[in-house]
């Protein structure tokens, strides 16, 4: 088995294990530091000799995500973070293998592909390439300056796919049929990138796990900045806050930069160029009706957020008028899950806000301009539930990571196998043929897989909680 392929600016060694040939941080874009600090990914240098590609390279700048979990990143890694990692079964160029590129998620402030939950070897295992890589979170990647482009992080992750592109033949990959596949923020990542000119012929299909709301307007984004560069006594400009190390930045809390504004301090902007509009806006127009779609959700998307709502008290009403529902829209959650508790019906509510709608209206918007296109409902239940990111060690088959025990307990229970295996095959059937084997999606019949043990097709799982948001915001 070969080791030793040769890519655009250089040779590259990974390491093989297990049938698996293992590629880990190649850069796909010059470090954004120094001069090169907030601008758009920049070409890689070339290299000399030989580079040993095995070990990930640096994490963007980022906080721990949550306290107790180990930080990804530390002050000193800097800022030299656009890497890319191949996982191969087949380093051959003849091999022309389907090729799945994954995008991580993490509310656009947090992630890495070093994440040990991301580790593409049993998916290569499998017959496909999957390609990783790193790009900027947070303000690096995704704060609002004059002078400079927005979405630096999406201008890095279209830098990794053109590497992708240009490289992906010599791992044994078929730059021909890649699918990019995402969760959370990952999934609207590659929702974003269907829909933008500038991402035309770089992938043939998308998958979506749990594609959220959350998108900022350039206003929204200018008001982030100006109370960041107050918090740390900068300019607010590209060369203010350019003279600041990552780690002043970080410092500042996420609340105190959105004034009180529900979601995230960071989030792609609707720039009017890259980004013209939310993810189901962008799609409408049929604009990537030849990408083929599959796109999903957990059935109780609001346990994996830090929502922690009293048990008593939730004001159901001020919720759904916070989301711009109806005002009988409570009535009717109520109506469709007699005897549900508040609690319950609350999950089930923000469940919707956060994730279920934003996914269909984007399967919806897709199919309705004649996509080819495909909904699952991931309802199996782990210890806490059907939760926001219960499903990615289904995806990668790895049961046995911190992330893993998290959802699943350890150890794993014994239907986890059969279960990550029947959706493994189906992701990669999809990446092969663009059919992931059960009834496409359309408006009209809602056509979903139901992901549990025993899986299951039917119509839409929750018609009641669409008819409310057909009338909403």
């Amino acid at each position: 088995m070969h080791d030793t392929v040769k890519t655009r600016h250089g040779l590259v060694r990974g390491r093989a294990h297990d049938g698996v040939v293992a590629f880990k941080g190649i850069p796909y874009a010059a470090a954004p530091h120094g001069a090169r600090r907030f601008l758009p990914p920049q070409p890689p240098a070339s290299w000399d000799g030989v580079l040993e590609a095995d070990a990930f390279g640096s994490a963007p700048p980022q906080r721990p995500p949550a306290p107790g979990v180990p930080a990804v990143w530390q002050p000193g890694d800097g800022l030299d973070c656009l890497t890319v990692n191949v996982w191969t079964a087949s380093p051959d160029v003849d091999a022309s293998l389907p090729v799945m590129v994954w995008i991580y998620g993490g509310h656009w402030s947090h992630g890495a592909s070093s994440m040990p939950h991301y580790d593409g070897s049993v998916l290569a295992r499998s017959g496909v390439v999957v390609v990783s890589f790193n790009y900027r979170t947070g303000f690096e990647g995704f704060g609002h300056l004059p002078g400079t482009p927005d979405n630096r992080g999406l201008l890095d992750q279209l830098a990794a796919l053109a590497w992708t592109q240009d490289n992906i033949a010599a791992f044994g990959g078929d730059p021909g049929n890649v699918t990019v596949f995402g969760q959370s923020a990952g999934a609207a990542s590659a929702a974003l990138l269907a829909a933008a000119p500038a991402a035309t012929g770089l992938f043939r299909r998308c998958i979506l796990q749990s594609l959220p709301a959350g998108y900022l307007t350039v206003p929204h984004a200018r008001q982030v900045t100006e109370r960041l560069a107050a918090a740390t006594g900068a300019a607010p400009t590209r060369d203010g806050l350019a003279a600041l190390p990552p780690q002043a930045l970080l410092e500042v809390p996420d609340g105190q930069l959105t004034g009180g504004r529900p979601g995230g301090a960071f989030a792609p902007v609707i720039d009017g160029d890259l980004v013209t509009a939310t993810p189901w806006q962008a799609l409408a127009d049929g604009r990537a009706r030849d990408l083929d779609l599959l796109c999903g959700f957990t059935h109780e998307e609001a346990r994996g957020f830090p929502l922690a709502p009293p048990s008593t008290r939730i004001d159901l009403t001020a919720v759904a008028a916070g989301f711009g529902l109806a005002p009988d829209a409570v009535l009717a959650y109520r109506a469709a899950a007699p005897g549900v508790s508040t609690a319950e019906v609350f999950t089930t509510l923000m469940s919707d806000a956060l994730v279920r709608m934003p996914t269909t209206r984007t399967a919806d918007a897709h199919a309705r301009a004649g996509g080819r296109t495909w909904l699952y409902d991931f309802a199996w239940q782990g210890p806490v539930g059907a939760a926001h990111g219960i499903d990615l060690p289904f995806v990668f088959g790895l049961p046995d990571t911190r992330y893993a025990a998290r959802f699943l307990g350890s150890p794993p229970p014994a239907d986890f196998a059969t279960l990550s295996g029947r959706i493994r095959t189906a992701w990669i059937s999809f990446a092969a043929t663009g059919d992931p084997g059960w009834p496409p999606y359309d408006v009209e019949t809602g056509h979903t897989r139901i992901w549990n043990t025993h899986p299951l097709d039917t119509g839409y799982p929750l018609p009641d909680s669409r008819r409310v948001w057909s009338h909403g915001s």
